[in-house]
């Protein structure tokens, strides 16, 4: 049974970094044929791909986040973090953690989601 845990700050003040650590247990985050992905849902809107982070530590993002988004993982620990710089309210979203499946390109696994306010 694979688990993830969102943490990190819940409130970013504009203009700093938001971090989210996930945490994984019940499956190492560098085993083949998953990959680690990080969404959000900012109140009243739908669900944002945010960026991804493979077996092997490779990355992408959504292009209109891309300049301010970075993902790394801690492989000792089974972690992956989101860091997006420049935080504004428009970052304002629950952020949630889950597993992707490279067959099936299914999200098979989520955190409950963490809500993180931008706000000074």
């Amino acid at each position: 049974q694979v688990q993830l845990q969102e943490s990190g700050p819940g409130l970013v003040k504009p203009s700093q970094t938001l971090s989210l650590t996930c945490t994984v247990s019940g499956g190492s985050i560098t085993t083949n044929y998953y990959f680690w992905t990080c969404i959000r849902q900012p109140p009243g809107k739908g669900l944002e791909w945010i960026g991804y982070i493979t077996n092997s530590g490779s990355t992408y993002y959504s292009p209109s986040i891309k300049s301010r988004t970075s993902i790394s993982r801690d492989t000792s620990k089974n972690q992956f973090t989101l860091q997006l710089s420049s935080v504004t309210p428009e970052d304002t979203a629950v952020y949630y953690c889950a597993r992707g499946d490279y067959s099936e390109y299914q999200l098979d696994y989520w955190g409950q989601g963490t809500q993180v306010t931008v706000s000074s």
